[in-house]
């Protein structure tokens, strides 16, 4: 079994010891990403900027192995306000075609700089 880095430049770059994602027997395991722009550095400050940011940061990372939203099998999202859960919801379902992905959704006390939200993806290798 052998597994590859996969790094993008279309998604923030790890900011700790850490990949952006790793392929392994044809899977994609993505580490959380946040809605920072990758080239600016830079957040939105609503949820729903957040939260697409989120998802065009997962597109392109996973376009960049190989994959897409499309072949996403399973999700996580992390938010700090589960009042926000219907705003994420409907930004969510946007980015997927066909069967939506198994998804657990937790509230968390507090995530990296601060944010509203984190999604980690599993996915097939198109």
């Amino acid at each position: 079994m052998e597994k590859k880095v996969i790094a993008t430049e279309k998604s923030p770059a790890a900011i700790g010891p850490y990949s952006q994602a790793i392929e392994v027997n044809g899977m994609i395991y993505t580490s959380g990403v946040i809605g920072v722009d990758p080239k600016t550095g830079v957040a939105g400050e609503t949820i729903e900027e957040q939260t697409t940011r989120v998802f065009e940061n997962l597109k392109g990372l996973l376009e960049d192995a190989g994959s897409s939203l499309d072949q996403a099998i399973k999700t996580t999202v992390f938010i700090k306000n589960m009042d926000d859960f219907g705003k994420v919801n409907e930004i969510y379902a946007s980015y997927f075609h066909g069967a939506f992905p198994a998804r657990s959704c937790v509230e968390v006390a507090r995530l990296p700089k601060d944010l509203l939200i984190e999604v980690e993806v599993i996915a097939l290798k198109d």
